[in-house]
């Protein structure tokens, strides 16, 4: 059903923001190995490009954009949301990147302004 509302003009695109949010990631970390002295340093980055990059859209919604970034050590990482607003316009993604050293997973949530 959420699927339906994403090809629908107004309504949250996911597969676009999947687009956006992957290539945010791709120009602050690009090809770096994990350093935990540049941690805070890519996150704030990969969020502050995400909301740049969303709002230059010029769609009516207000963003949440939260990014982890981890270590490659062999140690679990589980994250979950929920959200309770309209889901016809509404919506919300999260991307999961890695490379051989890291793993960032940035979620985007959007509610429109009414």
């Amino acid at each position: 059903m959420e699927d339906f509302h994403n090809g629908h003009e107004g309504s949250f695109n996911s597969e676009e923001t999947d687009g956006i949010v992957k290539e945010c990631i791709e120009n602050v970390v690009g090809g770096d190995d994990y350093s935990a002295n540049l941690v805070n340093k890519w996150t704030a980055g990969i969020v502050e490009r995400c909301l740049a990059q969303l709002v230059k859209q010029g769609k009516s919604y207000k963003y949440i954009v939260t990014c982890a970034v981890m270590q490659k050590t062999g140690a679990g990482l589980h994250t979950a949301n929920s959200c309770y607003w309209d889901t016809a316009m509404d919506g919300s993604t999260t991307v999961r990147w890695e490379n051989r050293t890291m793993y960032c997973v940035v979620s985007v949530f959007a509610v429109a302004v009414a």
